[in-house]
């Protein structure tokens, strides 16, 4: 008995050490119940996937995939014969996540077989910067995409003094947190993904929101709030479907839900084997700002060829656009209807399983037909005002047009009531005024704000209002003990708005005793300081309405005058080859975006048939007929002069800036430098500048643009003074497709200003020509009271005409004073 109670010890005791020597040491038995378990991203061994079942699929061997991760093309699939979506390879495994909240899951799974894959990030860079910020934006799901399980996937990098223990990401889908993330990630970037609850996404527009709450390890100044971030990769940041119906789109929903690439852009490719043929431009055009419309993402460009059809991916969509007898020898598995009617479809390309946006017919009379059929659901009447600016592809909400005296609460604008304990808060909203807004030297609008701070807060802390990035207001805080504020009128000079998109951002700078002795953990404290209500309001007053001509910016923020056009723009193209075709389409379709709606036009071979309507020249400098230029003046001698710089050639020295220096050295520096000391002081406590103190505004100078610019576009008045030229440019029409597609993107659009804009692709710069003299344009109704607003702002801006009025006036009331009195009472 004895022998056997031994050999069972024996037994026991060599399992334990087995055991011991497999089983990783782990201290779960030391941790508090309840505490998250932070993942183990070094294992080398993944947990196994969750098997799904693979439907055999009929298709032709595909090649190996690159070696780069590649998502499956979002665009339409048709229900028949569809080949399942190639499965992208797994994310990089990053660094070690700090312990996220029980809500997250903060490991990088690999996507399964058959997910489908959606980029979801509008912009080439997204970061979050300072103690509080926000971003938010929608994406476009289909049905099938709504209904399938959903895995939320981001990839970020912090600032290496952001402290982790304090510090979160939140993801919000349809203003429901789906997560929070624990932000330590300063050496590489980390892959983090949720589970999406089920019934949450939903058909058609929905929500996608980061919010970042930071805090600095150490540091408790206002400055070192400026420290910290926290970067979106775009390229790892998606949304992953299970199963392959999410893959399975049709109609117009294939091109609303087409989405951006890992680099936040989109791209149209048609392919057209009739583009340069008579006829064919027209509907092109409209064909590509029905798509832009359609997709409504910030940062499109078009593609026009002739050949085969390009390879498929995310954010891209290839187009067959043609006869039936056209597109056969490049699609043979036509459909056999393309022969007899109008047909628009979507089809699966066999050679490679893209998607294929098929627009066709027996005659081009019919595939202008069919394109009807896609692109009529856009249209709206130019006399039909909207109330929204389409925004919320990359900023949600839409920004409202404001037209006149309104208020409107924060809440409307995408602001929520928001407690904060740090030392820097910043948020913003946007509005949106019409292209005829004209109040840029008078008039100031209100933030009226519903807002608290504690009694920590010391005097010397202010609330500041930015207007487009320009300091508008700064309201002190000047009291202590704390305080309330209800409805606080912050006055907003409207100097810094103009025609279309306006981003106003509200800031509070927080000081406070423990703050100057930052002692260890201050900087973690998490008692509220400051907090901002949605019960907040902006208001708008009423404002001049006039259009002015030239205005660049009043086109690129509502595509003035052509939105507004009832009657088809004129549009000279010097060529219809590619390059030139597809620059055109690029800027149509953004310009179709900021108005609203399609742009009619009519193509011309010539000015002279243009006659003094409105109308758009687009084409290389040596094409451009020399009455175009001469009316944006533009130097017609550019034709000859104006190339492009290589990176062999020297860069041009500009003679009148080195002239300049040159006579400042000469003359006297200090002198030179105290006067521009001097205006500059004028300039920013009165707002005097040089072209203020003037009785009449000088003529415009005539443009010629350096060897360094690569595009430029060019605003002026028609021969007859009664519509608006504008001329778009560049060397070469390789030049003009690089240039438009650089310029048209989300971040340069804005830029737009002036008569004259031009844009470097050698230095990535984009400079404006500020207007020196315009003409007034009647757009809102004939008022006495909108008279008199664009008197006071045409005064406010002429100040020696405005005092050299005041003058004359103030001497005929007193001639005719004297001369009433000399005639009443008795004469001795």
């Amino acid at each position: 008995m004895r022998k056997l109670f031994v050999a069972s010890l024996l037994l026991v005791g060599t399992s334990v050490f087995a055991y011991a020597q497999i089983s990783p040491f782990d201290m779960s038995g030391e941790r508090p119940a309840g505490a998250p378990v932070a993942p183990r991203l070094r294992l080398p061994v993944q947990p196994a996937p969750t098997p799904v079942p693979v439907v055999p699929q009929t298709v032709a061997p595909q090649p190996m995939p690159p070696p780069v991760p590649a998502a499956p093309p979002v665009s339409a699939i048709p229900p028949t014969s569809a080949p399942a979506p190639t499965t992208p390879s797994a994310p990089a495994q990053a660094q070690p996540q700090q312990a996220a909240q029980p809500a997250a899951r903060s490991v990088a799974v690999a996507p399964q077989i058959g997910d489908f894959r959606r980029y979801i990030v509008p912009f080439s860079e997204l970061g979050l910067g300072g103690e509080y910020d926000r971003r938010s934006w929608s994406i476009y799901l289909t049905t099938e995409q709504a209904a399938a399980k959903a895995r939320f996937t981001f990839t970020y990098q912090n600032a290496v003094v952001v402290a982790p223990e304090v510090s979160q990401l939140t993801v919000f889908i349809n203003n429901r947190a789906i997560g929070q993330q624990q932000v330590g990630s300063p050496d590489s970037p980390s892959g983090v993904s949720f589970d999406v609850p089920p019934g949450l996404l939903q058909p058609g527009a929905n929500l996608i929101t980061f919010e970042a709450n930071q805090r600095h390890r150490t540091d408790c100044s206002i400055d070192s709030t400026y420290e910290l971030w926290s970067n979106i990769d775009p390229a790892g940041t998606y949304l992953s479907f299970a199963g392959r119906d999410a893959g399975q789109l049709s109609g117009t929903d294939a091109i609303r839900a087409i989405g951006v690439d890992g680099n936040g852009k989109t791209e149209f490719d048609l392919v057209v084997p009739a583009m340069e043929q008579p006829g064919t431009t027209k509907p092109l055009l409209r064909l590509a700002q029905g798509l832009s419309l359609l997709s409504g993402m910030p940062n499109q460009v078009f593609a026009f060829g002739t050949g085969s059809l390009p390879a498929g991916g995310p954010g891209k969509m290839a187009v067959l656009v043609g006869t039936a007898a056209e597109l056969r020898p490049i699609f043979p598995s036509l459909p056999q209807g393309a022969e007899s009617a109008p047909l628009a479809a979507f089809v699966t390309d066999p050679r490679s399983g893209s998607p294929v946006l098929l627009i066709s017919g027996p005659s081009w009379q019919a595939v202008s037909t069919a394109i009807d059929t896609i692109v009529s659901p856009t249209d709206r009447a130019p006399e039909i005002r909207r109330d929204v600016l389409t925004t919320q592809r990359w900023t949600a909400p839409d920004a409202p047009l404001l037209f006149g005296d309104t208020r409107i609460p924060l809440s409307q604008l995408g602001i929520r009531t928001v407690d904060f304990s740090g030392r820097r808060f910043r948020t913003g909203f946007n509005v949106a005024v019409p292209a005829d807004f004209y109040a840029n030297a008078y008039g100031e609008a209100k933030v009226l704000l519903d807002a608290a701070y504690s009694s920590k807060v010391l005097p010397g802390s202010h609330i500041d209002v930015y207007v487009n990035g320009n300091i508008a207001s700064t309201v002190p805080i000047a009291t202590t003990n704390g305080g309330i504020f209800r409805q606080l009128p912050i006055r907003v000079t409207m100097r810094h708005f103009k025609p279309g998109l306006n981003s106003i951002a509200i800031e509070a700078v927080l000081m406070t005793e423990d703050d100057a002795a930052c002692a260890p953990g201050a900087t973690a404290s998490q008692a509220p300081r400051f907090a901002l209500f949605d019960t907040s309001e902006f208001h708008m007053p009423d404002f001049a309405r006039v259009g002015q001509r030239p205005n660049l910016a009043a086109m690129a923020g509502t595509s003035y005058p052509y939105g507004r056009s009832p009657d088809p723009t004129p549009l000279f193209i010097d060529r219809t080859d590619a390059d030139t075709l597809s620059a055109t389409a690029t800027l149509l379709g953004q310009l179709a975006i900021t108005a609203g709606h399609p742009i009619a036009i009519d193509t011309v071979a010539s000015p002279s048939v243009i006659g003094d309507r409105s109308a758009i020249f687009i084409g290389s400098i040596s094409q451009m007929p020399a009455t175009a230029l001469t009316q944006v003046n533009v130097a017609t001698a550019s034709q000859a002069s104006w190339r492009p710089v290589t990176d062999s050639q020297p860069t041009e020295i500009d003679n009148g800036k080195a002239l300049e220096e040159w006579r400042s050295r000469i003359s006297g520096g200090a002198l030179q430098s105290r006067i521009a000391a001097f205006r500059e002081w004028l300039r920013r406590n009165f707002d005097i500048t040089g072209a203020s103190l003037q009785f009449v505004p000088n003529a415009e100078q005539v443009f010629t643009p350096s060897n360094v610019t690569s595009l430029m576009v060019a605003q002026g008045k028609s021969p007859d003074g009664g519509g608006t030229w504008t001329v778009v440019t560049a060397p070469s029409a390789k030049d003009l497709r690089e240039g438009l597609n650089s310029l048209a993107s989300q971040t340069n659009w804005p830029q737009i200003a002036g008569h004259v804009t031009t844009y470097s692709s050698r230095t990535g710069k984009i400079e404006s020509v500020p207007v020196t003299r315009f003409d007034f344009v009647p757009t809102a109704g004939l008022s006495i009271a909108n008279y008199r607003l664009i008197a006071a702002n045409w005064l406010s801006t002429n100040i020696l005409s405005y005092s050299f009025l005041l003058v004359v006036l103030s001497l005929l009331i007193g001639l005719a004073t004297s001369r009433m009195l000399s005639r009443l009472g008795r004469s001795k």
